[in-house]
């Protein structure tokens, strides 16, 4: 009850639900709702002749001479497999998880480096989900304007499908 300033005694009438602020009538999520969410420990993806698989946790199979591995790297002429010592280079940026690897090296002209752009992605449960993202190939040229090319670096953009999953990593 309340009484307003002409001494009028009212009864207080609970807010229906359709007029109450949505913020204060939502419960925060449970611990359990909470914890359900997943994040994938490995991605795996294709396009355009180049496959390529990402371990975040760098838990992937055990390879002699590079111990677990944390980046494999396919196309037509190649296939490399990066151990999670190996120069696996992981920035953060407002466009999502960007993985650099050097795919080939030449001393006296430069380097060619391959970045997966990883997208943000929660799993609802540990089996995989449809992934959708992209590649870009550089082409590092350390001596560019003498070879007469004035941009060094040249880029090539690949679309990549696959699967990220929470899934049993292989031994």
């Amino acid at each position: 009850m309340s009484v307003n300033v002409e001494g009028h005694v009212h009864e207080a009438r609970p807010t229906p639900a359709s007029t109450q602020d949505p913020e204060i009538s939502q419960a925060a999520p449970s611990v359990d709702e909470r914890e359900q969410t997943i994040t994938p420990n490995q991605y795996h993806l294709h396009g355009e002749a180049i496959s390529v698989t990402w371990y975040p946790d760098g838990a992937g199979p055990v390879v002699a001479g590079k111990g677990r591995t944390g980046f494999v790297y396919q196309d037509a002429s190649r296939s490399l497999v990066f151990g999670t010592e190996e120069g696996i280079k992981v920035e953060t940026s407002a466009l999502g998880t960007i993985v650099t690897v050097v795919i080939a090296r030449t001393v006296d002209v430069g380097d060619t480096t391959f970045s997966l752009l990883v997208p943000p992605v929660v799993l609802p449960t540990p089996a995989g989900v449809p992934v959708e993202t992209v590649g870009v190939t550089t082409v590092n040229r350390l001596l560019a304007g003498v070879l007469g090319h004035p941009q060094r670096s040249t880029y090539t953009v690949t679309q990549l499908r696959g699967v990220a999953s929470a899934g049993d990593l292989p031994l």
